[in-house]
């Protein structure tokens, strides 16, 4: 089949060509391809002719044929939809209209389950699509190798980049500058699109530098400006990105993680910085999907502030 020898260029290609594939060949209103994270159902491309679903959609993983299909616990293929228990109650049921359906899972390295390559339909189908099951499933492997080589080079490339970066550092703490941070936002905003894995954003604000500037002078203030990013690079993770945002203003790129995680990482530091006598504000978000990453740095700000109000409150 000539669509095997078509050169990819990468995931999101392959996606849009099988995609488009399928869709003129075994017809279904909606093909996807999907990602599942957390109890996120995130479409990551879609083909679509009559359910308007489009690409950075987020539905309820739980509430999805496809949880039950990746379990095992209903078929891949269900030419009449309606007669599986188990579909005919999913939650799904109640935001489309059902009838027929198609689920393939999409892999990472390990097994785990990345997400799913999937169509619907109002209509049940023939039985007779039950004869694609091999082409359908040979498509999944496809995908599935394709992104698991691309998440290694895309882990080379994030290696690359932080040493192209290296020029556009802070040059009192190391820690990466604006314009490196507002470029390696735009770098990683770009993967979530295409993979839809999460990212988390903390900002961290010094109290009190003023403070210490006016009292003791501007080398203590530099002083406690180094200390702090020596303390945020001993607790963060290797992947993880730290840059000064301002005088007093630190921001963690966090990639890969989720929010429960983040926010224990940012109590580690929290801890850490008091312990060294430096009182900060602390914010932390997750980008959401349909969001981008300049929307969960807004996000993050905003819980600083918060607890910025909170800590000037509680000194009162």
């Amino acid at each position: 089949m000539s669509l095997f020898y078509e050169n990819f260029r990468d995931f999101e290609d392959a996606g849009k060509t099988i995609l488009e594939y399928l869709h003129n060949h075994l017809g279904f209103n909606l093909w996807m391809i999907t990602r599942t994270e957390g109890n996120d159902w995130i479409v990551l491309q879609a083909k679509d002719s009559g359910y308007g679903v489009k690409a950075g959609q987020v539905f309820n993983w739980a509430d999805s044929y496809c949880s039950k299909m990746v379990l095992g616990k209903g078929p891949r293929i269900a030419h009449d939809s309606k007669k599986i228990p188990l579909y005919e109650e999913a939650g799904i049921n109640k935001v489309v209209d059902i009838n027929a359906y198609i689920g393939q899972p999409l892999l990472n390295e390990d097994g785990s389950v990345f997400g799913t390559l999937c169509a619907i339909d109002p209509s049940v189908q023939p039985k007779s699509i039950e004869q694609y099951s091999d082409l359908l499933e040979l498509f999944s492997l496809l995908l599935s190798r394709i992104l698991q080589n691309e998440i290694k080079i895309n882990e080379q490339k994030r290696i690359s980049e932080k040493f192209e970066m290296e020029s556009l550092t802070d040059h009192l703490t190391g820690a990466f500058n604006r314009r490196a941070w507002d470029k390696l936002l735009d770098l990683e905003e770009s993967r979530c699109k295409i993979y839809g894995h999460s990212i988390t954003i903390i900002v961290i604000d010094l109290n009190d530098l003023k403070y210490i500037n006016d009292k003791f002078g501007h080398l203590k203030g530099d002083q406690m400006i180094q200390e702090t990013v020596q303390i945020i690079k001993r607790t963060v993770r290797s992947n993880d990105l730290v840059a000064r945002l301002g005088g007093d203003e630190f921001g963690i790129l966090n990639i890969e993680t989720n929010l429960e995680n983040t926010q224990k990482l940012a109590n580690r530091i929290s801890e850490s910085l008091k312990q060294a006598g430096i009182n900060a504000a602390i914010g932390v978000a997750a980008r959401q999907p349909g969001t981008d990453l300049q929307q969960t740095v807004v996000e993050a700000d905003k819980q600083m502030y918060r607890h910025k109000r909170q800590i000037k409150d509680m000194s009162q």
